[in-house]
């Protein structure tokens, strides 16, 4: 399977590849510095490529791999990006078990607000209610992955991730998006560039806090409308809180005063959803 013979065997895990793949999953300032980060999985890899990122470089090892799978990921990868390595530099390189042997250092892609086409999914009056979800300064990478799964599976139009603490292209949010992280319009922006840009495009604000809030299902949910999540131990900070349209929460009816966030972020989702239903069921 290798291309060429063995000239893109590597089976050394001294091979400065390896070193770069290697330092990418573990420094973040690497990732940064590079705009370069490291993809694992032939469902990951697809999600990057059919999201228009560009693959850097390609490994892969023949034992684990099937044929059917490399030769979809070789319609996009040339062979001078392709490098076949061995079963033990694999283990070392995979971050998790089960990835089907190919790994793929991406170069960074940045969006930008601009890049979120609201007009897309407008019918011919042009009537259409967007569903963003903002988060913000979300500390836990598995967290903020879960989030652009959900985001994902409700139909978001985008998620706006604020004021970040979390390094986007962190391994353990790239693995628990399940790529999530390449299907989403996922903007980091500041606080008030959300803002502005959800009060020009006539999105509603509801922020999910306990204070000054009413149930989130007494809420109307089917206009355009963001929903805002904040900072896992603290909460929103008071520039949402100010901003917010509609404060809205989710009963909590033990001694806990707190789900999740990304728990939380999938419950106001889906009632959106659920709300919107009829007019999704229409136009099937």
């Amino acid at each position: 399977m290798a291309p060429d013979g063995d000239r893109n065997l590597i089976t050394s895990l001294k091979n400065p590849k390896i070193k770069e793949a290697l330092e990418l999953y573990e420094k973040s300032k690497e990732r940064r510095t590079k705009h370069l980060f490291v993809v694992e999985g032939v469902r990951e890899v697809l999600d990057c490529i059919n999201a228009g990122y560009e693959l850097r470089t390609v490994f892969y090892c023949p034992k684990i791999i099937s044929e059917k799978n490399f030769n979809e990921i070789k319609k996009y990868a040339i062979d001078e990006i392709c490098f076949e390595v061995t079963e033990d530099v694999y283990a070392k390189l995979a971050y998790r078990a089960g990835t089907e042997g190919i790994v793929a250092i991406v170069k960074e892609k940045k969006k930008r607000l601009e890049d979120i086409n609201l007009q897309v999914k407008c019918d011919e009056k042009g009537n259409y209610q967007p569903l963003i979800l903002v988060v913000e300064s979300i500390e836990k990478p598995g967290n903020l992955g879960a989030l652009l799964r959900t985001a994902d599976a409700c139909g978001a139009d985008g998620v706006l991730i604020c004021d970040e603490l979390t390094d986007l292209y962190n391994p353990n949010l790239i693995r628990a998006s399940l790529g999530g992280i390449f299907t989403q319009n996922v903007i980091c922006c500041t606080n008030e560039e959300a803002y502005k840009w959800l009060k020009k495009n006539n999105i509603v604000i509801y922020t999910a806090q306990l204070q000054d809030s009413k149930l989130y299902y007494n809420t109307d949910m089917r206009r355009g409308c963001a929903i805002v999540m904040g900072n896992e131990a603290k909460g929103l900070t008071d520039f949402w809180r100010k901003a917010a349209s509609e404060k809205i929460m989710i009963p909590m009816l033990g001694k806990l005063d707190s789900l999740n966030v990304s728990v939380s972020a999938a419950i106001l989702c889906y009632e959106a959803l659920r709300q919107r239903s009829s007019d999704i069921n229409k136009n099937k």
